[in-house]
């Protein structure tokens, strides 16, 4: 009820209607997993660096369907961003603007569930740009693989402890872990945990 009610003063705001299909329904068992890449952890002063997606559909990923860019920063990166996501300065010169990478991956999501890893930090980081650009926040469904992962752990450890790391979570499962922590890496690591997590019922 209450997510029906932000959902329509939130559409209300659109200022385009030419994105009236991200409040359309989304096509049945796809997803849309995503991680971002920035240059800190404030979405009030940071910026998109590069953002990574996947679709799923059933139980599948579409490798085929993967989407992948980097975004044009306002400034210069710092020496201590650049050592946490090994971006460079000229890695981004041919860079997408943050208005052009809004627009691709709203067309690549459309309306479709958003899954992540502490999806909160990601969604705010769109909606940095969103907000202005179209005068709404992402009304998709938002779907984070921790919380599943807690609510199926907890079960079987009451008052127990849970490590919600992204690499413990990844080993418990028994999942293969790629080298690189990037942003499309992540986002395919973050969908077969979503995945494994929809299909066991314990862990």
């Amino acid at each position: 009820m209450v997510r029906n009610i932000i959902r329509y003063f939130n559409k209300k705001n659109l200022t385009n209607e030419d994105y009236n299909f991200l409040f359309s329904s989304p096509p049945p068992d796809e997803f849309i997993v995503y991680d971002t890449e920035t240059t800190g952890l404030n979405p009030k002063v940071d910026e998109i660096l590069s953002i990574g997606a996947v679709k799923i559909k059933g139980n599948k990923i579409i490798a085929s369907q993967k989407f992948e860019l980097f975004v044009k920063p306002t400034k210069e990166i710092s020496e201590e961003s650049i050592k946490i996501h090994q971006i460079r300065n000229i890695d981004l010169q041919n860079g997408s603007t943050p208005q052009e990478a809004i627009d691709k991956f709203l067309y690549f999501i459309g309306s479709r569930p958003l899954v992540g890893y502490y999806l909160e930090f990601d969604i705010n980081m769109i909606n940095k740009y969103l907000k202005p650009y179209l005068g709404i926040n992402l009304p998709n469904e938002q779907i984070e693989v921790s919380g599943i992962y807690h609510d199926k752990k907890i079960k079987f450890i009451p008052n127990g402890i849970i490590d919600l790391r992204f690499d413990t979570i990844m080993n418990d499962l028994g999942l293969p872990i790629f080298g690189k922590h990037d942003a499309i890496n992540d986002a395919i690591m973050t969908a077969m945990m979503f995945i494994k997590l929809k299909n066991i019922s314990k862990i």
